[in-house]
């Protein structure tokens, strides 16, 4: 080896040359003590044939699959320059796998999510109201995976109606003479009083001029349809001659309107149905009763069941069919047959027809009702027939195991709430379980709840988290318990 062997710029400017001429030239590798190895990150090339990135891709889509290998690539990199990330290429690539996977969970998975109720409000508006029954749900997939004869009669051959579909179940179970169905009860209001009263007057007591959730006012609604507003009557007092004296040639209706998210109590007074139904027939005109949340099981306190208002002599009721019916989104309108055939005719049916998942779910729900069988199987009226002494049953099998999982944990009583705007006021007895963990106040557990996947959301009472089961599936109880104690 000779000095020949080396560049004569490094032998001429390196003082270690001057030195010892014969010795190899350093790099800046032996000058400072650490440069990043970027070689343990693999090329998306060879990502892409691992097994684990080749189900990414038939799961997710190659476009997708390769942008998201390459942004977790990129924070590997950075994470390697800035001194730490793997040790070698097979750890760096199962990191860039999982973070990929990750990314493209979260991508796919979209905001509407299922949660775990654990509030105790059955109705739970902000959580999506009522829960689908399981027939309903196999009806809907029969329904939606093909074609039916949405608007199409089967016996003629020919073009049908839409309208037809749920008619012959809701008129059995009500009494009424005619249905029809819309997109919700607020689409079912603005109709009747399009399709009946614009341009005329609509006779409605202040005790009734209601606002319910998301800014729905009565009022609005009226002055949108085109009917004109006549209060009548007070706040508190209302009698069936306070309707008369306010009629006139221009009265187009009498609307009642159930305050199902509010009471009120003390000196008061409300005529009867049957009292009101007297004074329209002498007025000449129609009543009409927007009942809210819809009950076809006339034993919830508080709330009146549609049969009950047809058989009281009602032109035309209208209610929910998410809310205590159990069902899907959706208004449903019955009574008279001459009515109800005007509000099929009216150019805003156009608008607010509902689809065939709708009427899929409805028929199936609504076929529980007719069977006798509601009371439990669907989801709505199973939570709110369920006792106390059922939920304690299930809260003491969870708590057990939670507290051998380190949880602190008792069993409360409580009340669970009909929600929804229904049956405000009405307690319905439970068992609460309050749950705790050391060095976490209410709030953060509460908060930390809402991270799981699926999400649990429940209520703080005081200053400690309790879980209601009367609004948690049976079948969610052991995914509820695992969640918890996978801390």
């Amino acid at each position: 080896m000779n000095a020949e062997s080396y560049p004569k710029a490094a032998r001429g400017t390196n003082p270690w040359h001057r030195t010892y001429p014969y010795a190899p030239v350093r790099t800046i590798r032996h000058y400072i003590p650490w440069v990043p190895d970027f070689r343990v990150i693999p090329s998306i090339d060879l990502l892409r044939q691992r097994p684990v990135v080749r189900r990414l891709e038939e799961q997710f889509g190659a476009e997708a699959t390769v942008g998201a290998l390459r942004s977790a690539a990129a924070a590997l990199r950075l994470a390697v320059g800035a001194g730490g990330g793997p040790g070698a290429a097979d750890e760096a690539a199962t990191q860039i796998e999982q973070a990929a996977g990750t990314a493209l969970a979260a991508r796919f998975r979209g905001s509407l999510r299922p949660v775990i109720n654990a509030t105790g409000v059955v109705i739970h508006t902000n959580l999506g109201r009522a829960p689908i029954a399981a027939p309903a749900l196999e009806r809907v997939v029969e329904i939606a995976r093909g074609y039916s004869n949405l608007e199409y009669d089967l016996a003629a051959g020919t073009r049908g109606a839409r309208h037809v579909h749920a008619e012959a179940l809701l008129t059995s179970i009500t009494g009424a003479e005619a249905a029809l169905v819309v997109n919700n009860n607020a689409a079912a209001t603005m109709l009747i009083l399009a399709g009946l009263a614009s341009g005329g007057e609509v006779l409605i007591s202040r005790g009734e001029l209601v606002e319910i959730g998301g800014g729905f006012r009565v009022p609005d609604v009226m002055r949108q349809s085109g009917a004109v507003l006549r209060e009548v009557g007070t706040t508190n007092r209302t009698r069936a001659n306070d309707y008369l004296a306010a009629s006139s040639a221009h009265t187009g209706l009498i609307l009642r309107v159930h305050p199902s998210n509010f009471r009120i109590e003390g000196f008061t007074e409300r005529p009867t149905l049957a009292d009101l139904v007297t004074t329209a027939r002498a007025i000449g005109v129609p009543v009409v009763e927007d009942l809210g949340s819809g009950c076809l099981i006339g034993d919830l306190e508080g709330e009146p069941s549609v049969q009950a208002s047809i058989a009281a002599g009602v032109d035309l009721v209208c209610f929910s069919g998410d809310k205590l019916l159990g069902g899907p989104q959706a208004g449903i309108i019955a009574g008279e047959r001459e009515l109800v055939d005007r509000l099929r005719r009216h150019p805003l049916m156009r608008a607010l027809r509902v689809d065939k998942i709708t009427l899929a779910i409805l028929e199936a729900t609504l076929t529980e009702y007719a069977a006798g069988r509601a009371r439990e199987s669907v989801p709505v009226q199973r939570m709110l027939h369920l006792s106390a002494e059922e939920i304690e049953t299930r809260a003491a099998a969870i708590a057990e195991r939670l507290t051998e999982g380190g949880w602190q944990v008792s069993l409360v009583s409580g009340v669970s709430a009909v929600g929804g705007g229904s049956a405000p006021g009405l307690a319905l007895p439970t068992v609460l379980l309050a749950i705790g963990r050391d060095g976490m106040s209410a709030d953060a557990l509460e908060s930390w709840l809402r991270t799981l996947d699926p999400p649990v959301v429940a209520r703080i009472e005081d200053d400690r988290v309790v879980l209601d089961l009367r609004t948690v599936l049976v079948d969610q109880d052991e995914l509820l318990t695992v969640l918890l104690l996978d801390v």
